[in-house]
């Protein structure tokens, strides 16, 4: 029964996009271009016009959810029924939000001055913020700034700091907000880098031996304050956690032995995952060190395209680090490459495996205004698939947006397709968070995070790169460059 609701809401929704005549006013218009048939062709001045205004609409949003007594950025604005405001925010939510600051003065929705006066009000505020050794914890209330317990939890302000979780990629997102802080206002350079060299990223490190344990040279997923690293470890490589690795590597604050003793896939031996991995052993000298290391170059494939996989199988895990590391130039035979097949094999399972008629899974809020929020993810391109897979029944804007860059047309036209099949789904502050392609449900919320890998990934498409260029110019980010330029994976 499942399968068969599923198949007639996909019928309707394109029956629905067919006899549309007349697109809503909010809708992008339909331009004709020529080069639809080629996913991988460049934007047409036509398309950048219409990309030109969801940026503005998206922007609108920020200027809403800054809190307005800390600027602090509140996790998600809603309507329709959707928790008003979540006034709350999280390590991630505030470096994201120097990013959009960024991303408002190079597409000219601000002037320079009114962004430096925004970033000194925002970097202000997160001056004052208590921390443990400099790293933010895990959540703050958005209207006093002071520490909490979670979401809608308990006030730990002034509390002792024991116990209390340090995650190392919210951290590190963080530490990219100070980074294209101070290298878009110099102003501000000094107190941002002073935030930024309070952080030890090694503390994140498992420096254990290597001949002994199989994931010593890893990432702890985070530290407890005073207590010691959390007892798990980011195994994969390809995932939004590897944002920790650049910055710990950067910073010089951890070995480039992380970046080799990460999995491309995990060990074959590992049943929590769909299919076995291909690939083949390859040895690299590591680029600081100097050291050897061989890795397994594995891939997965799935309707005809190899990759390497993400944990989960989901956009957010496998592109939101091209949007601020320049993978695409760096890593032509790694990430590069990877980011382009990881996208393309992205939009085939979703259109032809789930027979979708749009594309885009990814973590995001549930289609359902319960103001609740999901990991979705492709189960076939999972590392996790046997053992704990990803939802499948929410599509989410931001994907298509991630993929602007890497496949042009079929993001473009993903975008126009969200709106001609669900009008709903693009309103005052751009796109909503998530539908069920299957039944039209909109999830009326926008969050932070989402919304501004929106705004990234415009500035990146729109200006050729502009928003990897503020990071690639930073040492920190530029100690990436001959890790993502020396390894080729297991592609063709």
């Amino acid at each position: 029964m499942k399968v068969k609701r599923l198949l007639i809401g996909c019928l309707l929704c394109c029956i629905f996009c067919l006899s549309t005549v007349v697109a809503p006013v909010s809708a992008i218009a339909a331009p004709a271009h020529t080069a639809a048939s080629n996913p991988s062709a460049s934007l047409t001045q036509a398309q950048k016009l219409e990309l030109d205004a969801i940026a503005q609409r998206t922007w609108q949003f920020f200027d809403a959810d800054a809190d307005p007594t800390t600027h602090l950025p509140m996790d998600n604005i809603g309507f329709n029924g959707a928790p008003a405001r979540g006034t709350y925010t999280s390590p991630t939510n505030v470096g994201v939000s120097f990013w959009s600051i960024v991303n408002a003065e190079d597409l000219g929705l601000i002037s320079h001055v009114d962004a430096l006066k925004r970033a000194n009000a925002l970097l202000t505020e997160v001056e004052k913020l208590s921390k443990w050794h400099g790293f933010l914890f895990s959540w703050y209330d958005t209207t006093n700034g002071h520490r909490i317990s979670g979401p809608g939890g308990t006030d730990q302000e002034g509390k002792p700091a024991t116990g209390a979780f340090i995650s190392t990629v919210d951290n590190a997102w963080y530490a990219t907000g100070l980074i294209v802080t101070r290298n878009v206002f110099p102003t501000l350079a000094p107190r941002a880098t002073a935030l930024l060299n309070a952080m030890d990223f090694g503390i994140f490190y498992d420096n254990g031996d290597q001949s002994q344990s199989i994931t010593a040279g890893q990432m702890y997923g985070g530290y407890n304050a005073d207590q010691g690293p959390a007892t798990f470890h980011y195994g994969i490589l390809n995932a939004e956690t590897r944002i920790a690795a650049y910055i710990g590597i950067g910073t010089h604050r951890m070995p480039g032995d992380v970046w080799w003793r990460t999995w491309r896939t995990l060990p074959a031996d590992f049943t929590w995952q769909g299919q076995t991995p291909q690939g083949y052993n390859a040895t690299y000298h590591d680029p600081q060190s100097g050291k050897p290391f061989t890795v397994f170059e594995g891939h997965y494939s799935t309707n005809g395209i190899n990759f390497v996989p993400s944990w989960g199988g989901s956009m957010f895990e496998g592109l939101m680090n091209n949007l601020v590391i320049p993978e695409t130039t760096w890593g032509q035979h790694s990430f590069g490459l990877n980011d382009q097949l990881y996208a393309q094999a992205q939009q085939a399972y979703a259109t032809q495996t789930l027979n979708y008629p749009v594309w885009g899974l990814s973590p995001a809020s549930t289609p359902d205004d319960t103001g609740n929020y999901d990991a979705y993810g492709a189960r076939n391109m999972a590392s996790n698939k046997n053992c704990c897979p990803y939802d499948e029944t929410a599509i989410t804007p931001h994907a298509s947006f991630l993929a602007l860059t890497v496949t042009p047309q079929a993001a473009f036209n993903n975008i126009q397709q969200l709106q001609q099949c669900y009008p709903g789904i693009y309103d005052r502050y751009g796109f909503y968070d998530s539908v069920n392609p299957a039944t039209g449900q909109i999830g009326h919320r926008y969050l932070v995070l989402d919304q501004a890998m929106i705004m990234a990934a415009l500035d990146d498409a729109l200006l050729n790169n502009r928003m990897q260029h503020h990071f690639a110019e930073d040492p920190i980010i530029a100690a990436a460059q001959p890790y993502l330029s020396q390894e080729k994976f297991s592609l063709p």
